[in-house]
C-alpha cells in the first residue's frame, strides 16, 4: 500500500513514462521564492520603468518630429498636404513622436519583460529567449521596412489613380497619417507569426506536420488578415500583405522543422 510519503518522493513521470525529474532544462536556475504582492510589485516597477523610457523617447522625438513626418510624407509624392483644423498638424506630430518614442524605447521594453520573467523560466526555455527577442525585433523592423516600401505606396498610387481624372488631389495631413502609422505598425505586428509559431513548436504544443496540415485554413485567414489589417480597401494592397503572411507561415513551418518538431 502506498503511504503519503511514498507518494510525495515517488519521481516525476512523464506521458512517455521516463523520469524527468532529475532533468536538468527542467530546473529553475537560482529560483527565489516570491510572494504575489512581490509579484505585482515588480511588474509595476518594469512597467514604470517601461514608461518612463517611452515618455523619454517620445519628447527626443518631438524635439526633431518634422524630419520624422517629412520622411512619412515620401511615399505620398506629389500630394498637398493641408491642415484642415487649428492645431492639427501639432496634434499629428506628438502621435508621429508617441509612436516612434514607442519603436525607439521598444528594446528597453523587451529587456525588462524578459528580466519579469526570467525567474519562472526553466533552463530550456531561458535557451529560447535570445532567439525569440531577436527574431522578433528582426521581423518587426522588416514588417515597417515592408510596409514603408511596398504596402504604403501600392496603397497610395490606388487612391491617387483612382480619382485623378475627377478631383485634385489634397489630403488632411491628420488622416493620412493615421492611415500610414496604422498601416506600419499592423504589419509589424503580422510578421511575429513565425516567433508564434517557434515558440508553439519549441514547447510541443503544436508540430510542424500539424501546421501544414491546416494550409487551406491558413490561406483563408491570411485573405481575412490582409483585408483587416490594411486601412484601405484596394486588393493590392490586400494581396500584398496576405501574400507576405503566407511567406512567414510556410517559412515559420521550416524553421519548426528545422528545429526537430
Amino acid at each position: 500500500m502506498t503511504t503519503r510519503e511514498d507518494a510525495i518522493t515517488t519521481p516525476d513521470i512523464d506521458l512517455k513514462g521516463y523520469d524527468n525529474s532529475n532533468d536538468p532544462d527542467l530546473e529553475l536556475p537560482g529560483e527565489v521564492e516570491m510572494s504575489l504582492f512581490d509579484h505585482l510589485e515588480e511588474l509595476r516597477r518594469r512597467i514604470f520603468y517601461s514608461l518612463i523610457a517611452v515618455v523619454v523617447s517620445a519628447f527626443g522625438c518631438f524635439l526633431g518630429v518634422k524630419p520624422l513626418v517629412k520622411l512619412l510624407e515620401v511615399p505620398a509624392k506629389g500630394i498637398k498636404f493641408l491642415q484642415l483644423a487649428p492645431g492639427e498638424f501639432f496634434f499629428v506630430s506628438l502621435k508621429v513622436a508617441g509612436y516612434s518614442g514607442l519603436l525607439i524605447a521598444s528594446p528597453f521594453i523587451l529587456y525588462q519583460i524578459v528580466r519579469f520573467v526570467l525567474p519562472g523560466l526553466t533552463r530550456r526555455e531561458r535557451r529560447l529567449l535570445a532567439p525569440v527577442v531577436f527574431g522578433s525585433s528582426i521581423l518587426f523592423v522588416g514588417g515597417l521596412v515592408f510596409a514603408y516600401l511596398l504596402l504604403i505606396p501600392a496603397a497610395l498610387n490606388f487612391f491617387i489613380n483612382y480619382g485623378a481624372d475627377v478631383v485634385e488631389q489634397a489630403w488632411s495631413i491628420e488622416k493620412y497619417f493615421e492611415f500610414v502609422l496604422l498601416l506600419l505598425f499592423s504589419v509589424g505586428l503580422a510578421f511575429q507569426i513565425p516567433i508564434i509559431q517557434m515558440l508553439l513548436g519549441a514547447l510541443n504544443i503544436v508540430s510542424s506536420a500539424q501546421m501544414l496540415s491546416g494550409w487551406r485554413a491558413v490561406i483563408m485567414g491570411a485573405v481575412v488578415l490582409g483585408a483587416v489589417l490594411t486601412p484601405s480597401t484596394d486588393p493590392l494592397t490586400q494581396s500584398l500583405l496576405a501574400g507576405a503572411v503566407l511567406v512567414l507561415y510556410f517559412g515559420g513551418i521550416g524553421v519548426v522543422k528545422l528545429i526537430g518538431k
